[in-house]
């Protein structure tokens, strides 16, 4: 190879690194703010569940170590080190088979993901209590979501009629969250009561509540960003494999070439 594809070869490796720690610092903080957020469903998520903390510890962890890996990548490739380079290509190869074998794991544990998922909502749904401070950030967390996302439970309305409290109030009163009038806008979290109850009872249909789930609308979004979320899994892996040819391309050139300038005592 001569000097001057060695020359593009070794700018276009550095100008890929930066790309890399562009990426390493969008996953680090990625990873934060799962832990920081405390105002969306990904809250509910995390309070409920420890496998997402853990997963959010993990991105901080991968996206440092992209940074610090896009950081050699550049060092090698500006001073041509043989030995970054190649600890860059291990660490890019790693990083790939990693990623394609946790996309493998969540596309076939799906069902198992989503049982955990109503779980947790059903717990947090029949235990719901909006005196219970222990529980606050929770809570606030699933109306945010319901709010948001204008639904109500997670299949629907009536999972809220296995809360405890509801019951005690023979269903006269409901989740001020799920609400679909606009009289209630103002009043987003705890429970709302029923203008004119029926015979001092209630059921689920009775209420002025949005009667779908949260479910089909978190499943919706992901049907509707698929091809967005397909496209930036695509396009990282692009990266990381055409930094894996560069980073080799380079690393022989430069074990062909130096060798040959080095001055002879």
């Amino acid at each position: 190879m001569g000097s001057g594809c060695l020359k593009v070869t070794k700018y276009f490796l550095f100008l890929f690194n930066l790309l890399f720690l562009i990426l390493g610092a969008v996953i680090l903080g990625f990873g934060i703010w799962i832990l920081a957020d405390k105002t969306s469903f990904i809250a509910v998520l995390q309070m409920s569940s420890p496998s997402l903390k853990t997963g959010a510890y993990i991105l901080i962890g991968v996206g440092a170590l992209t940074m610090l890996m896009g950081f050699l990548g550049c060092l090698g490739a500006v001073n041509e080190i043989r030995c970054l380079l190649g600890l860059y290509f291990t660490c890019l190869m790693v990083i790939l088979i990693t990623q394609v074998t946790a996309g493998l794991v969540i596309y076939f544990q799906k069902e198992t993901l989503k049982e955990e998922l109503s779980r947790i909502v059903g717990s947090l749904i029949e235990n719901y209590d909006p005196l219970n401070d222990d529980e606050r950030n929770l809570q606030d967390a699933w109306d945010y979501v319901q709010t948001q996302i204008s639904c109500c439970g997670w299949a629907g309305a009536k999972d809220w009629e296995s809360n405890k409290i509801l019951i005690n109030q023979s269903m006269t009163s409901y989740p001020c969250s799920c609400s679909n009038s606009s009289k209630d806008f103002q009043v987003d979290t705890g429970f709302c009561n029923l203008d004119v109850p029926v015979n001092g009872t209630a059921t689920y249909a009775d209420w002025p509540v949005h009667e779908q789930g949260c479910m089909d609308s978190v499943e919706k979004w992901l049907k509707d960003n698929l091809g967005v979320i397909l496209g930036v899994c695509t396009g990282v892996a692009v990266i990381e494999l055409l930094g894996m040819i560069l980073s080799i391309s380079l690393c022989k050139n430069i074990h062909s070439e130096d060798y040959t300038k080095v001055p002879k005592s």
